[in-house]
């Protein structure tokens, strides 16, 4: 169940946190895969990990946001393992401002990350995906991660919540256009709810500082508490998850939303 053997995977963000975790689950069912990330020293480190018995991971230094960066991340890729059957778009990043304080420049930004990211990874992995997605049954998959921000309001981070959003609809209207095109390539999201990672701890931190008056514990217990299952989710739940979308056994899923939150948004 979940194999992904003779698959080869592009994980944006791929240095550490969800994709360095995707990549190791990834690898342990068979596939091969390459992480793009601005930070080619953690890359190194993830792939060294990774290679310790045969070559299964290539690190390649990929800017999300730019369109030549994911040029040269593509070629790196079929020139390392000769093909694209996957694509993670990972790469994410939250500000925790107010909206009203929040810059233009780092409104950019974060668009330039969260949402021009996904638009210019698909984009450029899509020629690769519909060749790979010819030679399987279930086609080639796309995984995009989204956030439960990007399904329900989300307060304390108004402009992270537009952002992902956008993954949100993007995902819905690329899987329906690549079948309109008889395209063999799936899409989905995967929604997160508080993970401890270090963009988790950054919301934590956020919630310290709007409600609790600084006291980072008591931020940590009300955000604990909003999930109904009493924890924070790990980089192996969302792990999990993403190998399940691109595996075949989602061969009948496209244009679908995976809510991995603990039964927050249940509530």
């Amino acid at each position: 169940m979940n194999r992904l053997d003779g698959k080869v995977a592009l994980i944006s963000g791929g240095a550490r946190g969800i994709g360095a975790e995707t990549a190791q689950l990834m690898v342990s069912v068979g596939a091969r895969v390459v992480l793009g990330d601005v930070l080619d020293q953690e890359s190194a480190e993830t792939v060294a990990a990774l290679n310790t018995d045969d070559e299964v991971a290539h690190a390649v230094h990929l800017d999300v946001s730019d369109e030549d960066s994911w040029t040269a991340a593509v070629k790196a890729a079929e020139d390392a393992f000769g093909k694209i059957d996957i694509l993670v778009n990972n790469a994410g990043l939250f500000l925790g401002q107010d909206f009203e304080e929040v810059s233009v420049a780092d409104w950019e930004r974060l668009v330039a990350v969260n949402m021009t990211g996904v638009f210019l990874g698909t984009r450029a992995v899509a020629p690769a995906l519909r060749r790979s997605g010819k030679d399987s049954p279930h086609g080639s998959a796309i995984v995009n991660l989204s956030s439960i921000a990007g399904l329900v309001g989300a307060p304390l981070d108004p402009l992270y919540s537009m952002t992902k959003g956008g993954v949100t609809i993007f995902t819905k209207s690329t899987a329906l256009d690549f079948a309109r095109k008889k395209d063999p390539i799936r899409v989905n999201s995967v929604h997160p709810g508080v993970i401890d990672t270090q963009m988790g701890q950054q919301t934590i931190d956020t919630g310290a500082r709007l409600l609790t008056n600084n006291d980072r514990d008591a931020a940590l217990h009300r955000s604990i508490q909003r999930h109904p299952m009493g924890r924070l989710g790990t980089v192996d739940d969302i792990a999990r998850a993403i190998v399940f979308l691109a595996s075949d056994d989602a061969g009948f899923m496209t244009g679908s939303s995976l809510v991995v939150d603990g039964g927050l948004t249940a509530a």
